[in-house]
């Protein structure tokens, strides 16, 4: 593996213990700085990737390297420290009801153990970067759906990972707000954070020229440096 290789799925299939292939033979690397795109119908095999690698379930076969390192190998006490360096998006926000903005993004810190001055720094400098600097006082329910979505993503980059991954993290969204959430993650990928991002979103994949990687019952039946939602019906 080359020093700029991010992610490495080496002959990686998963079989799930009812006998679904969840992945098939997957033989794939993500470089230092890219943004990819995970495309594919519904149980094609987008979760399974993802949830392989931040170790949320092991591979049946094959190997996953992180940055150089077999996560395969990982203790499960091990697992936290790794996820330290990978920032997540749901489509679902999974903001805490009962905190405002500021404590919601505050609590990705404060777990590593920050002192309360270093705490507010790094919020307040992530509230920026999404452009809720003024609004880092309200809860939940008091931002729309686009601030909330702005909001998981600045718990995402807090703590300044080398690895985003965003799993349709537009897919709740009206096309004006999603263009807005794409810009900010196109920024965080041009500072250099590696971004793997599933959707479904034709426009917002054709409008960019990240690369992606379309699977298709459990394989990779497409991967294109130019881009492109091209899903082919199979």
């Amino acid at each position: 593996m080359n020093d700029n290789t991010m992610i490495q799925f080496i002959n990686v299939s998963k079989e799930f213990p009812n006998g679904t292939v969840g992945l098939k033979n997957i033989d794939v690397k993500i470089e230092e700085g890219e943004f990819v795109f995970l495309v594919g119908a519904s149980g094609a095999g987008k979760s399974t990737f993802t949830k392989l690698m931040i170790r949320e379930m092991m591979p049946t076969e094959g190997n996953i390297l992180v940055n150089g390192k077999s996560i395969n190998r990982l203790k499960q006490r091990q697992i936290p420290h790794f996820r330290r360096n990978i920032g997540f998006i749901f489509q679902n926000y999974r903001l805490l009801a009962d905190r405002t903005a500021f404590e919601n993004v505050a609590f990705a810190v404060e777990v590593l153990g920050a002192s309360k001055r270093e705490v507010e720094r790094k919020v307040d400098y992530a509230l920026r970067l999404v452009g809720l600097e003024d609004r880092k006082k309200h809860f939940p329910d008091e931002l729309s759906g686009g601030e909330q979505q702005r909001v998981a993503i600045a718990r995402a980059i807090v703590n300044n990972p080398q690895i985003i991954i965003a799993d349709e993290p537009t897919g709740n969204l009206d096309p004006e707000t999603a263009k807005g959430i794409m810009d900010i993650l196109n920024d965080i990928n041009i500072k250099g954070t590696t971004i793997v991002m599933a959707t479904h979103d034709a426009g917002i994949v054709n409008r960019a020229s990240h690369r992606v990687i379309e699977l298709a019952h459990g394989e990779i039946v497409r991967d294109d440096k130019q881009g492109g939602y091209n899903i082919e019906i199979l």
